[in-house]
């Protein structure tokens, strides 16, 4: 029998499987080149968990401790969860807002190691061995009495929402920088939007604190 390149028949238990040697002859060549390639795959894989720096931490819940506002909270988390997610549901710590959960809006920051951070895009499980402070702390700390003050005489708050985020960069902002310009502050608070628009009590509350001596 004579069997061409492009025609020959295999019938397969009545099935009726039409297959060409040139068909055949393909696939044993992908499927030889595949089993090469699985070897190498296999290590590429054991040689990302070897990478320096990098913490495989897998799935499941597990015990943290983290300071906030100067107290150490033992608290589980996921390693997904985010400090901003630990504050509000693990904590009951709702002053910073969940509002566009990408950094862009500045309303859940917070101060990590006295900076002034988005908590949206931090893991809870990198805050470890950090002094997080948030607006409640800030309330609290007579540090900080002339800032609080000055929002609440001079109407820095409108509705409040996005209040919390711009007091506490405000914090660190004035901290640095004690007798701001007006150019100064409006590029100091860049990254935090105010819904309602009132960035002018917001200047004034913040040039009032200042005026009275600033954070102490």
């Amino acid at each position: 029998m004579r069997i061409e390149d492009d025609a020959a028949v295999a019938e397969d238990e009545g099935i009726g499987l039409r297959t060409s040697r040139r068909g055949f002859l393909k696939g044993m060549g992908l499927a030889a080149g595949a089993a090469a390639l699985l070897p190498a795959v296999g290590n590429a894989q054991e040689d990302a968990h070897e990478t320096p720096g990098l913490k495989e931490l897998g799935r499941g819940e597990r015990e943290i401790t983290l300071k906030i506002n100067g107290e150490s909270r033992k608290l589980k988390v996921e390693p997904r969860t985010t400090l901003l997610e630990a504050l509000r549901v693990k904590l009951d710590l709702t002053g910073a807002k969940e509002i566009c959960d990408r950094g862009a809006c500045g309303g859940c920051t917070v101060l990590v190691g006295g900076k002034s951070l988005a908590s949206c895009l931090l893991l809870a499980m990198d805050a470890q061995g950090e002094d997080v402070v948030t607006v409640e702390g800030i309330a609290k700390d007579p540090r900080y009495s002339n800032l609080i003050d000055a929002f609440c005489e001079h109407d820095g708050a409108q509705c409040g929402y996005c209040i919390p985020g711009i007091v506490v960069r405000s914090a660190e902002f004035l901290a640095a920088t004690p007798n701001p310009s007006p150019d100064e502050m409006r590029a100091g608070l860049a990254g935090n939007i105010c819904r309602c628009g009132t960035y002018s009590k917001i200047f004034e509350s913040m040039a009032a604190c200042s005026a009275k001596g600033g954070i102490k």
